[in-house]
């Protein structure tokens, strides 16, 4: 290794693997592989390597990175001063890209070895209903899988043939792990992978909901998406040619819940918090952290930031996102056990003013549909039966609805990135003759357009971001 580089101390050799994750990107590798390689070099865990799987056409080339890199990668901590803290990861010792071959990901999952799949598939890959949280079984992926005779596709296909496998040799199951942004991730997870099974086959669908463990978490540490830039910091500074190494923030917490079938790496012993109760701090960050990213992307990019560092420096953002926190989304959760919220909350700010991590705002804009239903949503509809503040929260919903137009502040175009990009467009432009359009849209509010009360102040900030802009805007919801 370079000098002032740490790498793996074990030998990677005799590492076996226990894990398969799904998803492998930025955060996986800043996260879940980052703790298992933080046992490994204790000598702990050194059957708990992961087999990573790719199964989107935007995985292949995370495909041709790890496979010619040994799965090893770089990832670099980059402190608020400017510290650069640099490690190679050796935790991941295989991948495979499913589209190659659907049959070795199946046999990979299916051996007895493998006791953990783990899953970080973003929160639009549990294809389930928005409002109403059914599994979307006429998704065309989804019917073919559910055809016989078909190499499946879908993660849902994979992991339930492989799981049918382990059932037919009368062998445990192994836990599935849902290390995505999503209340009740765990939950989310049995649901849609329950559904998949119940529709392929009833019998195999009780088995599954029976047998199966699918453990709630909270992940946290922002990563942004590397650049071309992080390449060369990593070949320039540390002398490492890596083609896809990770850079991230000094911040990173994971709360899991202890249930699995067939055991787990000492998590605990690497920092990560075991709980018997993941909701509290779920809750924490999907309404604070997450939807504060919402917060502040919308309205930053069409005032013209680009870098989200900026837009938290910038005292009427910083003020406005404390004030969502604490007049908004803090009333709607319960004590966390051991975390200061307030602590926390100022936290948060100064983790989004991180100028080294150079996040973007176009990524926090990025599906969006997936997104707020999610994180901002609750808060609203908790304040709304409560009698709570939500000017704020609905202020946030118009700036979602006014960057969906497409065209910002200044005339210039918005790459609209989301899996509802076309239609969400189509409906945001008719928005100045007819206000409610976007939030009429069913699939994603639900009902909010028939309250009054939400929509008294949904109204009022649009007509503001129409007609004053996204700065003056806020300063109204200042005063």
């Amino acid at each position: 290794m370079p000098e002032g580089v740490a790498g793996p101390k074990y030998d990677r050799g005799s590492l076996r693997t226990g894990i398969v994750h799904f998803g492998v990107g930025g955060f996986h590798r800043a996260h879940e592989a980052m703790y298992l390689d933080r046992l490994m070099n204790d000598g702990k865990a050194l059957d708990w390597a992961i087999c990573g799987v790719g199964v989107m056409p935007f995985d292949q080339r995370m495909r041709d990175v790890l496979v010619a890199q040994d799965g090893l990668y770089t990832l670099v901590v980059k402190a608020p001063d400017g510290t650069l803290d640099a490690r190679v990861i050796g935790s991941i010792k295989e991948y495979l890209y499913a589209p190659d071959d659907p049959e070795a990901v199946i046999a990979k999952m299916a051996s007895a070895d493998v006791k953990i799949v783990s899953l970080t598939v973003t929160e639009g890959g549990y294809n389930f209903n928005a409002v109403t949280g059914e599994f979307v079984a006429d998704n065309p992926d989804v019917r073919h899988d559910l055809q016989a005779g078909n190499a499946p596709k879908t993660t849902f296909g994979l992991i339930t043939e492989a799981l049918a496998r382990r059932r037919d040799r009368g062998e445990k199951p192994f836990t599935i792990m849902s290390c995505d942004n999503i209340q009740g991730n765990g939950h989310a997870a049995r649901r849609s992978f329950v559904a998949f099974a119940n529709l392929r086959d009833p019998a195999l669908g009780e088995w599954v909901e029976t047998n199966v463990e699918f453990p709630n978490s909270m992940v946290d540490r922002i990563t942004p998406v590397t650049t071309d830039d992080d390449r060369a910091l990593v070949r320039e500074r540390f002398g490492i040619d890596d083609g896809w190494p990770v850079v991230c923030e000094p911040f990173t917490q994971w709360a899991l819940e202890d249930a699995f079938n067939q055991g787990r790496p000492p998590f605990e012993e690497a920092g990560v918090q075991v709980v018997p109760d993941v909701e509290p701090y779920e809750l924490m960050k999907l309404r604070l952290l997450n939807a504060s990213h919402q917060a502040l992307c919308y309205f930053g990019y069409l005032a013209g930031y680009r870098l989200v560092h900026d837009v938290a420096q910038d005292p009427l953002f910083a003020e406005f996102l404390l004030a969502y926190m604490d007049s908004e989304a803090t009333p709607t959760l319960e004590p966390v056990p051991g975390i200061d919220l307030d602590e926390y909350k100022h936290q948060l700010i100064d983790r989004f003013s991180n100028a080294q991590v150079k996040d973007t705002v176009a990524r926090l804009c990025a599906e969006s549909s997936d997104r707020i239903p999610k994180w901002l949503l609750p808060v609203v509809r908790h304040n709304l039966d409560t009698g709570g503040e939500i000017l704020r929260s609905a202020a946030v919903v118009a700036s979602w609805a006014r960057y969906a137009e497409g065209v910002d502040e200044q005339g210039e175009p918005i790459e609209v990135v989301d899996r509802l990009s076309k239609e969400l467009t189509e409906i945001a432009r008719r928005q100045k003759d007819e206000p409610l359009a976007f939030i009429q849209n069913r699939d994603l509010f639900g009902d909010l357009a028939d309250n009054e009360r939400f929509v008294s102040a949904y109204r009022s900030a649009l007509a503001s971001l129409h007609e004053k802009g996204a700065r003056a805007t806020l300063e109204d919801l200042r005063g």
